[in-house]
Parts: C-alpha cells; sequence; structure tokens
C-alpha cells in the first residue's frame, strides 16, 4: 500500500544555517507515526547557507546516500576520502563498523539544496566505505534511473541492502528521487524543487 505524505506534512526546522524537512523522524522531530518505511530510515531534504554546514560527527551501520539538487557539497570523512558534491552526482558512504565525516557548503555565496537517504544495511559491521558517481541529466529526463541498488544490480552506485533507488527529471524545473523495497512496492516518494 502506498501513502501519500505531502511535502508541507513533514517536519520542518529552520535553524538559520539549516533549513530542514524530515520524512521520518530524526533529530528533533519525532513522529511515531512515521519512524521510516522497512529499512528505509531517513529522507531529509536539507538547503544550507553558504559557508555553513554540519562539523564531524560519526555514523555506524548506515548506507548513507547524499543527492545534491542546487550548489555543492563538501564532504571529508575519516577514511581519507574528501570530495565536492555536485548537481548530476550521487554519493554513498557506508558507515558500517564506524566513520566520521563532516559536511559542508563550501560557496562563500550560494546555498546548497541536497537531499540525504539513509538504509539500514543487510547487516551490521560491513567495512565503511565510499563510493561518488556522475549520472548526466539526459540519462535521467523523463525516465526513472536506477543510482543506487545492490551490487551486481546495474545502478550507478553500489548499496549494502535490496533496496533500489530512482532518480529522474521530468521537467527542466523539477528532479525528484523515489526508492523501493525488494518486493519493487514503492516506500517513500521525496520531491524537491529548485528554490526560487
Amino acid at each position: 500500500m502506498i501513502t501519500r505524505r505531502a511535502a508541507a506534512e513533514r517536519g520542518h526546522f529552520d535553524f538559520g544555517w539549516l533549513d530542514t524537512s524530515h520524512t521520518f523522524s530524526f533529530g528533533e522531530y519525532y513522529d511515531p507515526r512515521n519512524m521510516g518505511f522497512r529499512t528505509l530510515r531517513v529522507i531529509n531534504e536539507d538547503r544550507v547557507q553558504p559557508g555553513r554546514g554540519f562539523p564531524t560527527h560519526g555514523h555506524r551501520d548506515m548506507e548513507i546516500i547524499s543527492y545534491v539538487l542546487e550548489g555543492a557539497l563538501q564532504h571529508r570523512d575519516s577514511l581519507g576520502t574528501g570530495s565536492v558534491i555536485r548537481p548530476g552526482e550521487i554519493q554513498r558512504m557506508s558507515a558500517g563498523t564506524g566513520v566520521t565525516h563532516s559536511e559542508f557548503n563550501p560557496s562563500p555565496t550560494e546555498r546548497v539544496h541536497f537531499l540525504q537517504v539513509w538504509i539500514v544495511p543487510d547487516r551490521r559491521g560491513h567495512e565503511p566505505s565510499y563510493e561518488q558517481k556522475t549520472i548526466a541529466d539526459p540519462d535521467k529526463r523523463g525516465v526513472l534511473r536506477l543510482i543506487a541498488g545492490p551490487r551486481d544490480g546495474g545502478s550507478a552506485i553500489t548499496i549494502h541492502q535490496d533496496v533500489r533507488v530512482y532518480s529522474g527529471l521530468s521537467s527542466a524545473t523539477r528532479k525528484w528521487c523515489t526508492s523501493s523495497t525488494k518486493s519493487g512496492t514503492p516506500g517513500s516518494r521525496s520531491r524537491a524543487a529548485p528554490s526560487p
């Protein structure tokens, strides 16, 4: 069964440097009716002001996917990875046995708008790892493109779970991302439009 949840119904906080919306309970937002969907634990839509971000913090046993809609997001982690994620790129960090990382907006003038998706892995204790790929807009225009999924499943990046994450461009100005569970039933949908 698919449950539609309007964007305006999500948990929302504006901390000045961070404007964030949570599809499921997260941080200061708690809704016992929306704790996640199967292995899908987090879909956050974040807008971070120029020069601001999340200081170094830790994660364990979680598949963390970042998908930038506008601007750029700089990532540094304890694996020695340092990168900038831009629109059209997807990043996966498998926290596994433990990793620390920071994310911030490197621009002095433009905010970054991105989605972050957390998926519970198929087991605890994977070795921490990182992957980042570019997916060209023409490959997503008018179709759902598999951008994350299990190994050997044809996705752009690999996650340690029997879940598939798709992305598409439905027009020149709207981007969307959807995930499905192993049964193929849509799990949750998040839509985001570029800011004015």
